[in-house]
């Protein structure tokens, strides 16, 4: 079984892939670059680079928006392309793992499940992986038990929010904000307080390589070129790490919001084994220096972080794929059309 068997992990930034027999993790930039006639140009890195820079007569786009699939052909494109190059993926015979947030409807769901069924992917059987259940088996957490779990994803556009019993989300929420909001409110903030333009790019790297959730000392400068929306030039603005808290803040805000309405769903025990064994954090955006602090002291709860916040969905696939002990963890859809 395991010879033709695959976890794929739609990610907005980047897709993920698990090869069974390889026992290999292919990891490429969900993104995608066409021309006025679309016409493929460029996907992964090489259409990254075009983003924010490419003319009027060329669209770069990213097929996963907010948890879900913006764009059939343009996903099943970027699959095909990358298991072209030698992955290996397409067979007459193959099993698919497909790891996809529990808060998104059917009709969502259906749309991955379409796209892994149609006849250019050839699959034989697909097992949907609610991703929460993915996550925690990739950092390691044990969900087997009657103990409540809570595991926070905090992606690109989503950020999943879900506490588990006994192999099952008890509750789960799916927000509108990750890393993309967040280089957006910082895109905002310099632009309304200094009439100052960067683009997503520039907020991503600033976050990435400067920003803390929370004010350090001593503070720190940061040299950001931009564009100067008064004196209409390009421009290098001096701007210091602890005042950028600020419109990250608006958007961890919203997290803890949504924390705090998961814990008012929780019967009162399970809400006691998350205070006693503290709430785990996860995903891309979770790399924001500090951030366990914040959600610390806005909580009052533990934070643990994951040793590889970008890789433990994959990482919980294959484990679920080639562990007989996680056969529950993934269920085939029981109408294979989703009518």
């Amino acid at each position: 079984m395991l010879l033709n068997t695959y976890g794929i992990d739609f990610g907005t930034s980047y897709l993920k892939i698990f090869n069974a027999s390889k026992k290999s993790v292919l990891k490429e930039r969900n993104i995608i670059a066409k021309d006025a006639d679309g016409k493929l140009l460029a996907v992964g890195d090489e259409a990254y680079m075009m983003y924010e820079k490419a003319p009027e007569s060329i669209t770069v786009s990213y097929p996963i928006s907010a948890g879900v699939i913006a764009s059939i052909e343009n996903t099943k494109t970027i699959l095909k392309k990358y298991i072209g190059s030698g992955f290996g993926l397409f067979s007459k015979t193959c099993d698919y793992y497909l790891s996809l947030p529990t808060d998104i409807t059917e009709v969502e769901k259906r749309a991955f499940y379409q796209l892994i069924t149609s006849s250019s992917i050839f699959a034989r059987k697909v097992y949907i992986v609610e991703r929460s259940i993915a996550n925690a088996v990739g950092m390691g957490i044990q969900i087997d038990q009657p103990d409540g779990v809570m595991v926070i994803d905090i992606g690109a556009d989503t950020c999943e929010i879900s506490v588990i019993s006994m192999k099952t989300v008890v509750h789960s929420t799916l927000l509108q904000v990750g890393g993309n909001k967040i280089d957006e409110a910082i895109q905002n903030y310099l632009r309304k307080k200094y009439s100052f333009q960067i683009g997503l790019k520039t907020a991503e790297n600033m976050k990435r390589m400067h920003l803390c959730a929370v004010n350090e000392v001593p503070d720190k400068h940061i040299q950001v070129a931009g564009f100067d929306m008064i004196g209409m030039l390009p421009l290098e603005k001096d701007l210091t790490q602890n005042e950028m808290t600020e419109p990250v803040g608006e958007c961890l805000n919203l997290i803890v919001d949504g924390i705090k309405g998961i814990l008012e769903k929780t019967p009162p025990e399970l809400s006691a084994d998350i205070l006693k064994n503290g709430i785990y954090l996860t995903g891309g955006t979770s790399k924001l220096r500090r951030i366990a602090d914040y959600f610390k002291a806005a909580t009052n709860i533990e934070m643990h972080l994951s040793d590889a916040p970008s890789e433990s969905v994959v990482r919980g696939l294959s484990l679920i794929i080639a562990n007989p002990a996680f056969k529950g963890y993934a269920a085939e859809p029981k109408d294979k059309v989703y009518y």
